[in-house]
């Protein structure tokens, strides 16, 4: 046999791989606890597909730590694990026994933090090894900064250094925008300092035959993954816990704030009040989303609110409603066609965690559960809030 053709062999098994795990994947969207209604198969189907070329990103594109980029992992159309509707997430793949040197324009996202994260038992990783907030970074009248990561600071170096060990495999940014049309986000490089600096070389096939099935592998385990913890909240409805109240696995969780999640499931002519008062925080948000634990269309619909959009009341109090039609009040939650999902209210460096209250009623009998001087929103408003919605993903994005 010739080495082409022992070649042809590993590269066409390499396809095979990846196609038989996909497929098997392809099971997920119809198992024994996804809902049973089309909107919920379909959107399971979707994000399997959406979510390949993330996993192609972490399992080959990007998966190499000597030649590391920072790469966005959701969108308005990529998404997974209750992605915050407000934020962009870049990370980096990375050797923790390495040096890298991380400099850019840091943008003027009102919540900012970046994490080194460690192998663990989730898809996403586990432990963090480190996180470094916004106001830890020394910024100069430009809004450029320098951040060396590694094992150890370099000798005589008086800059930031985010840490890592032995099992940290990524860095992650996260930046949560408050004001979506002004607020910049973050421009950034990172290079590697340590270890050989020759470029990269083509793919073989042994290295294909290894990341196009783990690629495959990762959509089916990380998908899985969010429904075994959605289906956690599933089992008390309406009721606000946090991650740490429900699992023991470490995670790369948000740092700076536990998020409160709940979940939530509304037949046609019901409707969920959620109540509370937020405390006194650098950002706070209200996300939404469905049983795949991704978040509402958020370029066309009102799929979450925050510090900076939502219309308190008098008092201090913050009044969401989730209904299948529009109520005319400023902090609605549209549920987009699904009829179950979760919600998630995220108060970042806050003061304190209060936990959010809802009550589940008839949405004919809506306004006899809520404060007779409730903000209301006229039909302009709301269209101008829809509109600023879309410019605001653009600002946030650029041209998708």
């Amino acid at each position: 046999m010739s080495d082409r053709t022992e070649h042809d062999d590993v590269l066409r098994q390499a396809w095979a791989d990846f196609c038989d795990e996909l497929k098997k994947a392809g099971d997920i969207p119809f198992g024994p606890s996804v809902p049973a209604r089309v909107n919920d198969r379909s959107a399971g189907v979707e994000v399997l597909a959406r979510n390949i070329s993330l996993a192609l990103n972490f399992q080959h594109d990007y998966a190499d730590p000597r030649f590391p980029e920072l790469i966005h992992y959701f969108d308005p159309v990529r998404k997974q694990g209750g992605d915050n509707t407000d934020a962009v997430y870049v990370g980096a793949t990375i050797d923790g026994n390495e040096t890298y040197r991380i400099v850019g324009d840091r943008g003027t996202a009102r919540y900012f933090a970046v994490t080194s994260v460690e192998r663990g038992q989730t898809p996403w990783g586990g432990k963090v090894a480190q996180t470094l907030f916004g106001h830890d970074l020394k910024v100069d009248g430009d809004g450029r900064f320098e951040l060396m990561v590694g094992p150890r600071a370099p000798d005589g170096y008086a800059g930031d250094w985010l840490r890592t060990t032995p099992e940290t495999f990524r860095v992650t940014f996260r930046q949560f925008f408050a004001d979506w049309e002004n607020e910049r986000p973050m421009k950034a490089r990172i290079d590697r300092l340590t270890g050989d600096m020759s470029p990269p070389m083509p793919p073989s096939p042994e290295k294909l035959a290894r990341q196009l099935p783990a690629s495959a592998r990762w959509v089916r385990e990380s998908i899985e993954f969010w429904i075994y913890m959605i289906n956690m909240w599933k089992a008390i409805p309406n009721t606000f816990r946090s991650y740490k109240q429900l699992a023991d696995r470490a995670i790369d969780a948000t740092p700076g704030g536990e998020p409160m999640v709940a979940y939530w499931s509304l037949p046609r002519d019901e409707a969920l009040i959620i109540r509370v008062r937020p405390p006194r925080c650098q950002y706070w948000a209200v996300e939404f989303g469905n049983f795949w634990w991704t978040s509402m269309d958020y370029r066309y619909r009102l799929s979450n609110t925050n510090c900076h959009y939502a219309r308190m009341e008098d008092d201090g109090e913050l009044i969401v409603v989730i209904a299948h039609d529009d109520p005319g009040l400023p902090n609605w939650l549209d549920p987009s066609g699904y009829a179950e999902g979760y919600v998630c209210y995220r108060w970042m460096l806050a003061d304190d965690c209060p936990v959010p209250q809802a009550t589940q009623v008839k949405a004919a009998r809506l306004f006899d559960h809520l404060p007779a001087g409730i903000r209301r929103i006229s039909a302009d408003e709301r269209r101008e809030q829809l509109a600023a919605r879309r410019r605001g993903v653009i600002n946030r994005f650029g041209n998708l």
